[in-house]
C-alpha cells in the first residue's frame, strides 16, 4: 500500500520542487510510517512550506464538532496556520498570496455529510480563482468504494453537511471526488490527483494495513467510520449519538429508552451483517450529559453485507415507534430546515418515517438515485 503523499515525494517532486507550498491537512496527513506530510515538506530541500490550512476541528484535530477555529501561527514550521472553519470557509486572496501550489492531504470517511470534502472543494474553487494549482494526495475510502447507499441531495437542503448532490455513501476517494467536483461543478481548478498504489475498491480500512489516525475527535476508530453513515442521522434527533462516550456513533440511546427492548426490536429485523447489543452509558458531554442512557451498541459482524444507512433508518424508526411521546426531531433554528433533513439531504425521509413507512421501503425508493450517481461518477474513478 502506498499513499498519495508517498508518491508525491518519490515520483512527483516536480509538483513541489522550488515552490512555496500551502498544505490543507489535519492529523490524518501522515504516511504509512505515520510521518506527517508537513514534516516532510518542512525538511525537503528546495521546498518551502509556506502556510497550513485546517478544516473543521483544526489542523491538529483538537476542536470539538461545530466549534469555530481561530487562525494561529505554527511555531514548529514558523508559518501561518489558517482556519477554514472559522471566519471563513475558503482561503482568501491574502491567505493564498505567495503560494505556488496547494496540497490537500486529508482523510475522508466516505459520507456526504462529513465536512472535509467541502473544505477541499471550496479551497479548490478559491485556488482556481487565484491561479494556484492544487494537488490532492489520495487516500483510501475507509468504508470501501464498491457500495453506494442513500439518496441524492435535494438542492433545497444544501448546506455545509451536504453541498453537492452526491449520495449519502458515495464510494469515492478524496482524489476521485476532487476530479468529480472540479469537472461537474465548474470549480476552475488546475488539478492534479496523486494516486495511491495497492488500493482496490472492495477494500475496507482493515484490508489496507494502514494505521488509523482519527480524522476528528469523535471518529476514534475504523469501527466508528463503518457505522457512521447511519448513526450520524441521530444528530438530527433528541437521541444521543454517543458523543461524550468512548464509543461515539457506535452506541446510541436516551434516558427514555429501554436498552433490552430496543435491542430485541432491532435484532428481530434480522438485518444483514449486524448485531445490536443492549447497553447503558453516561455521556460526559453533549446530549444527556451526566445522565444514564439506555440504548444499543452496533456490532458489525460482516462489513461486506452490512448496510449502515439502512440500519440507521431502522434504528430511528424503531425508537420513534416505541417512544412516540418522548422521541423528537432536533428543532430547526429560525428560517432553516430540520437538521435531520440537512443530513438526509431531503425532508422526504423524515416525513416517510413520520408516516410509518418501513425503512426497507424508503431504501428501495433510492434505486434510481443510486443508478444515476453510479453512472455520473464513473468517468472520475481512478481505481
Amino acid at each position: 500500500m502506498r499513499l498519495g503523499n508517498e508518491a508525491l515525494f518519490r515520483e512527483r517532486g516536480d509538483l513541489i520542487g522550488g515552490k512555496r507550498v500551502g498544505l490543507l491537512t489535519n492529523p490524518t496527513g501522515v504516511d504509512t510510517r505515520l510521518v506527517h506530510t508537513a514534516d516532510r515538506l518542512h525538511a525537503a530541500e528546495g521546498v518551502t512550506l509556506a502556510a497550513l490550512f485546517g478544516p473543521e476541528h483544526g489542523i491538529w484535530g483538537s476542536a470539538p464538532d461545530g466549534a469555530a477555529v481561530a487562525e494561529s501561527h505554527d511555531d514548529r514550521y514558523r508559518v501561518a496556520a489558517y482556519s477554514l472553519y472559522g471566519e471563513t470557509r475558503r482561503p482568501t486572496a491574502q491567505m493564498l498570496d505567495g503560494i505556488d501550489v496547494m496540497l490537500v492531504d486529508i482523510q475522508d470517511v466516505g459520507v456526504r455529510f462529513y465536512t472535509f470534502i467541502y473544505t477541499m472543494a471550496y479551497t479548490m474553487a478559491a485556488c482556481g480563482a487565484h491561479d494556484v494549482p492544487v494537488a490532492v494526495l489520495d487516500r483510501p475510502n475507509p468504508i470501501g468504494g464498491d457500495v453506494l447507499e442513500g439518496n441524492g441531495l435535494n438542492a433545497a437542503f444544501s448546506s455545509f453537511v451536504g453541498a453537492y448532490p452526491i449520495l449519502l455513501r458515495h464510494g469515492m476517494t478524496v482524489g476521485e471526488l476532487a476530479g468529480f467536483f472540479n469537472a461537474e461543478y465548474g470549480l476552475g481548478t488546475s488539478l492534479t490527483v496523486v494516486p495511491m498504489a495497492g488500493w482496490q475498491r472492495d477494500m475496507r480500512f482493515a484490508d489496507t494495513g494502514l494505521f488509523w489516525t482519527p480524522p476528528s475527535p469523535n471518529m476514534p476508530t475504523p469501527d466508528t467510520a463503518a457505522v457512521y453513515p447511519g448513526t450520524c442521522l441521530f444528530e438530527g434527533t433528541n437521541v444521543s449519538e454517543g458523543r461524550g462516550t468512548t464509543r461515539p456513533f457506535e452506541q446510541i440511546g436516551a434516558p427514555y429508552v429501554d436498552a433490552r427492548t430496543l435491542a430485541e426490536d432491532l435484532n428481530a429485523l434480522d438485518l444483514s451483517g449486524v448485531i445490536f447489543r443492549p447497553t447503558h452509558f453516561i455521556p460526559t458531554s453533549s446530549k444527556f450529559q451526566d445522565q444514564v442512557c439506555g440504548g444499543v451498541q452496533v456490532h458489525v459482524a460482516d462489513p461486506e453485507t452490512f448496510r449502515p444507512v439502512r440500519a440507521g433508518l431502522e434504528m430511528v424508526s424503531a425508537i420513534r415507534q416505541r417512544y412516540p411521546e418522548a422521541f423528537a426531531w432536533r428543532e430547526p433554528t429560525a428560517g432553516t430546515s430540520y437538521f435531520f433533513d440537512k443530513l438526509a439531504g431531503t425532508d422526504a425521509v423524515r416525513k416517510a418515517i413520520e408516516r410509518g413507512t418501513p425503512a426497507g421501503e424508503i431504501v428501495a425508493g433510492w434505486r434510481e438515485d443510486i443508478e444515476a450517481f453510479e453512472a455520473v461518477r464513473q468517468p472520475y474513478l481512478i481505481y
